[in-house]
C-alpha cells in the first residue's frame, strides 16, 4: 500500500469516527495510534504516543492556557463583566444604535479577558440581548451583533485558539497574539461602522435611549465608568510588561489571573461559589484542550513519517498545476465547509497536520496564515445551515427570536468578515507589522 493511500485512509477513518459522534480527541488519537502500530509495530506505536505526551508536557507556554481561562471565568462569575455593560449602557445610550455599538465594545473587552468565543456569546446573550430587545432594538440586528462580536474572542489576544495553533504550527504564541490585534480591532471597527450607518439610515433599528434613563448624576456616571474600565485595566496590567519585555508570556498570564482574583476580592464578589465555579470550568476546558493537542501531535507525527505533505504538495502544484494562492483559497473554503458542523479546535486539529506544513512549503508566512485561519473560522461559525454560533444563539435567545431571525441576522456581518479576510490576504502587513515591530524580526 502506498503512503498516499495510507494517509487518505487515515483521514477518511478519522472523519468517519467523528460522524459517529465520538469525541474529537478520541477519534484523532485512536486513528493515530492504530496507524502507527500497524506501520511500525509495538515499539513504534507506543513510542509515538509517549513522545507526543512528553512534548506536550514540556511545552512551557501551555501554562498560559489555564491562567487566561481562569482570569476570564473569575471576571465573568464575579459579575465584573456586568459592570462593563452598565457603563456602555449609560455612556452610549444617547447615540442611535449606541447600545449595539457598546455591545461590540463589550465583546472586544470580553475577548481580551477570556479568549473564547463561547464566553462572549454567553455574556452577550444573557446581559446585552435582553436589554437591547427591551429598549426596542431590531431583533435581527442585535442577534447578529452579538454573534459577530463574540467571534472576536478567537482573534483578539489572549486567544486560546491561537495558543492551540501555535503548538501545532510550532510558532511563537506572543507573535500570533500581536498579529491578531490589528485585524481584530479592524473587524470590530467595521462592525461599529456598519451599525452606525444602518441606524442613521433607519433610526427604528437602534433607537436612542430615553432621556430619563440617561439622566443620572455625573458622579454615578463616573463611578460606572471606573467600574466598567476595570477589566481593561486588568488587561493593561497584564500585557504592558509583556510587550515591554519585562515579563515572559507565562508570567504575564499569571499576573492577569492574580489581578482578576484580587479585583473580585476587593469588590467583595469572590465568594466560595464563584471560586469553585471558576476553578471547575478552568480545569474542564484546560484538560479538553490538552487532550486535543495531544491527539493532534500524535496524528501529525504519523503524517510526517509518511511524507504525506510532500505528496499532496506534488499533487496540487505538479499534477494539477495549481498556483500557491489558488491552493490557499481552496484551503480557506474547506474551513468554511467544515465549520458548518465542527468547532474551531476540531477543524484545526483535523487539518493542521496537512495544511500547516503545506502552507510553509508553499512559501507563506505561518504567523500570517494563523490569522487567516482564525478569521475564516469566525466566518464558518456564522455560516448556515449548521454554524456553531447560530445554534449557540438559538439556545440562549428568548422565544421571540426565531431560527429564521438568527439566520437572517448574520448576512451583513459575514460579508464584513469576508471583506476583512480579503484585506488581510491582500495586505499581509495588517497581521505581520506589529509582531515584526515589537520583535524586530524584519531585516
Amino acid at each position: 500500500m502506498s503512503y498516499e493511500l495510507i494517509a487518505t485512509l487515515m483521514f477518511s477513518s478519522m472523519m468517519l469516527m467523528l460522524l459517529t459522534g465520538q469525541r474529537v480527541f478520541g477519534a484523532i488519537g485512536f486513528v493515530a495510534v492504530v496507524a502507527s502500530l500497524l506501520l511500525w509495530g509495538d515499539r513504534g506505536g507506543f513510542d509515538l504516543g509517549f513522545a507526543a505526551a512528553m512534548k506536550l508536557m514540556k511545552w512551557y507556554p501551555l501554562l498560559t492556557l489555564p491562567m487566561f481561562i481562569f482570569m476570564g471565568y473569575v471576571l465573568s462569575e464575579s459579575k465584573i463583566a456586568d459592570d462593563l455593560y452598565k457603563m456602555f449602557h449609560v455612556w452610549m445610550g444617547g447615540l442611535r444604535g449606541g447600545l449595539a455599538i457598546g455591545t461590540i465594545g463589550l465583546m472586544v473587552l470580553i475577548s481580551a479577558m477570556n479568549g473564547l468565543s463561547v464566553a462572549g456569546m454567553a455574556i452577550g446573550s444573557t446581559i446585552a440581548l435582553p436589554e437591547l430587545l427591551k429598549r426596542g432594538y431590531d431583533k435581527r440586528m442585535v442577534t447578529g451583533v452579538i454573534q459577530a462580536g463574540s467571534s472576536l474572542g478567537i482573534l483578539v489576544p489572549p486567544s486560546v485558539v491561537l495558543v492551540l495553533y501555535a503548538m501545532i504550527a510550532r510558532q511563537p504564541v506572543s507573535q500570533l497574539w500581536l498579529a491578531g490585534i490589528i485585524p481584530g480591532l479592524m473587524m470590530a471597527g467595521l462592525f461599529i461602522g456598519y451599525i452606525a450607518i444602518r441606524c442613521r439610515m433607519n433610526p427604528d433599528l437602534g433607537p436612542v435611549l430615553p432621556a430619563e434613563d440617561r439622566d443620572i448624576p455625573r458622579a454615578e456616571k463616573m463611578r460606572l465608568l471606573s467600574a466598567g474600565l476595570l477589566p481593561l485595566g486588568i488587561f493593561f496590567v497584564m500585557m504592558f510588561p509583556f510587550v515591554k519585555g519585562y515579563t515572559s508570556l507565562v508570567e504575564s498570564s499569571a499576573i492577569g489571573a492574580i489581578a482578576a482574583f484580587v479585583a473580585a476580592v476587593l469588590k467583595g464578589r469572590m465568594t466560595r461559589e464563584v471560586f469553585e465555579n471558576s476553578v471547575r470550568n478552568t480545569l474542564g476546558i484546560t484538560c479538553m484542550f490538552m487532550w486535543i493537542i495531544l491527539a493532534a501531535l500524535a496524528f501529525g507525527a504519523v503524517f510526517d513519517g509518511l511524507g504525506a505533505v510532500k505528496a499532496i504538495e506534488s499533487l496540487f502544484t505538479e499534477t494539477l498545476n495549481l498556483s500557491p494562492w489558488t491552493i490557499l483559497i481552496l484551503m480557506q473554503l474547506s474551513f468554511i465547509v467544515m465549520g458548518t458542523f465542527l468547532d474551531d479546535t476540531a477543524m484545526l486539529v483535523i487539518v493542521a497536520p496537512l495544511y500547516v506544513p503545506l502552507v510553509g512549503e508553499l512559501g507563506f508566512d505561518l504567523i500570517w496564515y494563523g490569522i487567516l485561519y482564525t478569521i475564516t473560522t469566525q466566518i464558518a461559525y456564522m455560516t448556515p445551515p449548521f454554524g456553531y454560533n447560530l445554534f449557540l444563539m438559538r439556545a440562549m435567545a428568548p422565544p421571540e427570536v426565531t431560527l429564521r431571525d438568527i439566520y437572517a441576522s448574520i448576512t451583513p456581518f459575514v460579508m464584513i468578515m469576508v471583506g476583512a479576510l480579503t484585506l488581510v490576504m491582500v495586505f499581509p502587513g495588517l497581521a505581520t507589522w506589529l509582531p515584526d515591530y515589537v520583535y524586530n524580526t524584519t531585516p
